[in-house]
């Protein structure tokens, strides 16, 4: 899968930024609403505090004591995960000059690193784990919205799980639970995607283009929930999705050298070439060619690694759908704070769009329209006091009535 490049900074156009595949309003950021981020691990990245540091807390739950605020500014390899999945979702693209931001680019985020102490494998108890701190602190953040882009470790039989009923307490508390479904491409959903309250994302391929003629499924897993809810409820993008690198990582030095030579003039491309630096990163074999064909190479090799700009690739998987759909859940709390968690479920199911030609066990009701959403979360605002009115109405005249 590779990006045409055209040899012009204009490059950093090709993939469509996340709120123009959505079709989101722009009106609506997240203001006002916090979404906890259940992952790997996370960095206090500039899409995140720059202009203003919108990170409301940072909690790192891999063990039975929970650190608050502690290793946070260290950019470990188990980071990159969390961080581009807050970013897809609430990030607001400085580092691309605003271009790859999120659609809820102005809600405030609760990060809460999921795994354990002993191993890099995150297991059903870490998760439950993560989510009871969340549970316990929930309150203190105004937490509205919960994404958890982590999979479990066993498939549903259509029993509710521990973790299942975890899912199951925080949506019972007034929040939003947006799940990846996984990236497996069978029938095989796990917790806590399989709880039948959460809104459970598969993926959409969209090919990086606005032609529905184009869009075809993504290889997202789907199947049997708790209570046999079928899963995925909806589908968002999984490809072709902006995020921003883990900075000051190996990947992220190679993307910065390799777009100083895009950048570069011959001349400063001869210069570039002789240096430590270069000879390092640069086979032998490949300096030894014509300058023209160096930049054939070093273009390959940026498109090999999905380097779209120097500090962003894209990415895919249903961790970054999900991402997706929680922003757009922080778009529909904000135009209408009242939402409950079943009405924001049905609003996304009611204006979710089918994709032609996909069974609907793979893509629920079909693909998210962010716009439409929004506006139905707004018809239900204005709706809410002429409800009221006629309930009152009726009141009055049921209690004016003779017995019968």
């Amino acid at each position: 899968m590779q990006l045409p490049f055209i040899n012009d900074l204009e490059d950093v156009e090709l993939v469509l930024p996340t709120p123009l595949r959505m079709r989101a309003d722009a009106a609506y950021t997240g203001k006002g609403i916090t979404i906890a981020f259940l992952d790997s691990g996370f960095y206090p990245h500039p899409d995140l505090t720059q202009p203003t540091n919108r990170i409301a807390y940072f909690a790192d739950a891999r063990g039975e004591v929970v650190r608050e605020n502690v290793g946070f500014s260290i950019p470990h390899l188990s980071s990159w995960h969390g961080t581009m999945t807050a970013c897809v979702c609430a990030g607001n693209g400085f580092m691309s000059m605003y271009r790859y931001s999120g659609i809820a680019h102005h809600a405030r985020v609760v990060l809460v690193k999921t795994g354990n102490l002993k191993s890099s494998h995150i297991g059903e108890q870490d998760i439950s784990r993560a989510l009871r701190w969340l549970l316990d602190n929930a309150q203190r953040f105004d937490v509205r919205v919960v994404n958890i882009s982590l999979g479990g470790d066993h498939p549903s039989d259509g029993k509710l799980t521990a973790l299942d009923a975890l899912v199951e307490e925080a949506v019972a508390r007034g929040m939003v639970v947006v799940c990846a479904a996984g990236n497996s491409g069978v029938r095989r959903m796990v917790s806590p995607a399989s709880a039948p309250s959460a809104i459970t994302v598969g993926g959409l391929n969209d090919h990086n283009s606005l032609d529905r003629s184009r869009w075809t499924l993504y290889h997202s897993s789907y199947g049997q929930g708790g209570r046999g809810a079928a899963k995925p409820e909806v589908i968002a993008p999984a490809q072709w999705i902006a995020a921003p690198m883990l900075p000051r990582t190996k990947v992220h030095n190679e993307a910065q050298f390799l777009w100083r030579i895009e950048r570069a003039t011959d001349a400063e491309l001869a210069r570039i070439l002789r240096t430590k630096e270069a000879r390092q990163r640069i086979s032998a074999e490949t300096m030894s060619k014509p300058l023209h064909e160096i930049r054939r190479i070093v273009r390959q090799r940026m498109n090999d690694q999905k380097f779209i700009h120097p500090h962003y690739q894209h990415v895919d998987g249903t961790s970054f759908a999900a991402a997706i759909v929680s922003s757009v859940v922080a778009q529909m709390l904000e135009a209408n704070p009242a939402l409950t968690p079943a009405q924001v479920k049905r609003i996304l199911i009611e204006t979710a769009e089918p994709l032609d030609g996909a069974p609907p066990e793979r893509q629920g009701a079909g693909v998210v329209h962010a716009g439409a959403a929004v506006a139905a979360a707004l018809k239900l605002k204005r709706q809410g006091p002429k409800l009221q009115r006629r309930k009152k109405v009726e009141m009055r005249s049921a209690s004016s009535s003779p017995s019968s």
